[in-house]
């Protein structure tokens, strides 16, 4: 499901994180964002209120889009989030936006999603290819 060309795109790129609640979609910019060994996609809460919100309305359900500007290679990542308010995964985040927000915004906990589905995004004939 997550080949190397996945979490190659996933690594590199900016992502957009989708959440819906009461009929409501909801999308957000990700850039503290990372890929764990085992696959599981990670989410610093720096500004995630409404993605937060929505997630506790729909069990936890959230799709990741990722791509590659220059290839135009993306991908779909659906899947379930849990959040997070303590641990190493949380102390990483709060270090990064400590550094990048000096100290003015902090990392408040981290969405681990557990994919449950990877669409190919990429034009052409892969393109909705479930991997």
């Amino acid at each position: 499901m997550m080949n190397e060309n996945v979490v190659k795109v996933l690594k590199a790129n900016m992502w957009d994180l989708a959440t819906c609640a009461n009929g409501e979609p909801n999308v957000v910019p990700v850039g503290f964002k990372d890929v764990t060994e085992d696959g599981k996609l990670i989410v610093g809460d720096v500004f995630l209120e409404t993605t937060l919100n929505n997630i506790k309305a729909n069990n936890g359900k959230v799709a990741v889009s990722a791509y590659d500007m220059k290839t135009s290679e993306g991908y779909q990542v659906k899947g379930t989030a849990e959040y997070v308010t303590e641990g190493p995964v949380v102390d990483i985040f709060k270090k990064m936006a400590d550094q990048l927000f000096h100290s003015a915004a902090t990392a408040k906990g981290a969405l681990i999603i557990t994919p449950e589905k990877v669409i190919v995004t990429t034009p052409g004939p892969e393109n909705k290819k479930v991997l």
